[in-house]
């Protein structure tokens, strides 16, 4: 009794103390400076998931390089829970993760890695467990408690709710409780959070969920998921309001998860581009070479991961063809020249006749004027912006280049 006094106590005084202070409360600012890299487990494994798994996948990350790479969260997604005790604290399934949830962060931590977790701003998450709504500070002491490093926020439940002081008190609550979390928004974009998360999260989901597929929208009665395109073509309203601190989520990665090579590759290169977190969502455990090497990449990570955080626009499209270009720091460009279609494209570019200019970054690149070294980010070519580009791009696939200037003409 006496512990569940002074648990119910160091609740209410924090709860307070936060309350006193929530227009002062912020997220943790040191977190997210690039887009967050890890692994979710919900695409692959949905609510088929227990300690094990988290164990085998946390090991798998460290093994399979990813962790090398900068893949550093295990995020255990929707289906974890089991029923709150007699002080409405949250408690793990019992039977799914039977030694605890500081138990298995310590063992993720032991790996170099950080754990995170899921919850809902409702009362109940999408897959019909206990949400976080009434329960807020309580939830979040529980996760600092367990030693957790992300919470995963999501929207089911919610009629009647306001999404941004919804998930702003989860934010100050998140503060409050003093662990520093990386507080991810998954709002699916109903409510524009682009346009008022910045100071509430660290990422926020522009969307709908994903589909392993390029181009299709699958229906669920009163919600789709999306293909890869159909993600796409939604990033534009967004764009401006990301950058370091502050993520548009374009939702997991589905490398590995059935698309072709090619797809998977070209979808790797979109999240690439656009600064949207790398989260895959495979099987760390089973997946073939190929997969890795996409997921590993060292040079289109390092296009996501870039200090300068500005997502990439759409310059030019040509019917099939589009163009994509992203300003990079120290003055580079990275260019995306995307097939959305299903036949190969012979493409010559004559760069003197598209320069780029970026509103957001009042970046640009003439070409004429600017001499730029390019290499491809995924093969081995190299070239200056002195010749035409031509090349053979497969479909559903996409050219990754990295410009750097290497000659500049005085006017």
């Amino acid at each position: 009794m006496k512990f569940r006094f002074k648990a119910r106590l160091g609740a209410c005084m924090l709860l307070g103390a936060a309350l006193s202070g929530h227009a002062m409360a912020q997220k943790f600012e040191e977190l997210a400076a690039t887009p967050q890299m890890g692994w979710n487990s919900w695409n692959k494994f949905a609510c088929e998931i227990d300690e094990r798994l988290i164990r085998e996948t946390a090991d798998a990350m460290v093994k399979q390089g990813m962790k090398d790479a900068g893949y550093q969260y295990i995020n255990i997604d929707d289906c974890w829970h089991g029923v709150r005790d007699a002080d409405g604290n949250i408690q793990p399934d019992a039977k799914r993760f039977p030694s605890g949830m500081k138990a298995l962060a310590d063992y993720v931590h032991g790996k170099g890695l950080k754990l995170g977790i899921y919850s809902d701003a409702g009362a109940t998450t999408c897959g019909g467990h206990p949400g976080s709504r009434g329960h807020e500070y309580q939830d979040a002491i529980t996760y600092a408690r367990w030693g957790i490093d992300y919470v995963k926020y999501d929207w089911c439940d919610t009629k009647g709710l306001n999404a941004e002081a919804a998930y702003t008190t989860m934010r100050d609550a998140i503060r409050a409780a003093g662990r520093p979390m990386l507080f991810s928004i998954c709002e699916w974009g109903d409510n524009k959070p682009w346009e008022w998360a910045g100071p509430v999260g660290h990422s926020w989901r522009t969307t709908g969920d994903i589909a392993p597929c390029w181009d299709c929208e699958i229906g669920h009665g009163s919600w789709s998921s999306l293909g890869v395109l159909r993600i796409l073509d939604k990033q534009a309203p967004a764009r401006k309001f990301a950058g370091p601190g502050h993520w548009n989520d374009m939702d997991m990665l589905e490398v590995g998860n059935g698309m072709t090579e090619d797809e998977d590759r070209a979808h790797m290169s979109i999240w690439a581009m656009l600064a949207s977190p790398l989260i895959s969502g495979n099987d760390l455990r089973t997946m073939p070479e190929a997969t890795r090497r996409i997921l590993t990449h060292a040079g289109i990570i390092a296009i996501n991961q870039d200090k300068l955080g500005i997502p990439a626009f759409r310059a030019y499209a040509d019917g099939r063809m589009e163009v994509w270009a992203r300003p990079l720091a120290d003055g580079q460009w990275a260019l995306m020249f995307l097939n959305r279609s299903g036949q190969a494209i012979d493409y010559r570019h004559d760069w003197r006749e598209h320069p780029i200019g970026d509103d957001v970054s009042k970046r640009s690149a003439e070409f004429g004027k600017t001499t730029y070294r390019w290499s491809d980010v995924w093969g081995k070519r190299t070239g200056d912006t002195s010749t035409k580009l031509e090349t053979r791009i497969a479909p559903r696939s996409a050219l990754v280049l990295r410009l750097a200037i290497t000659n500049q003409e005085s006017k």
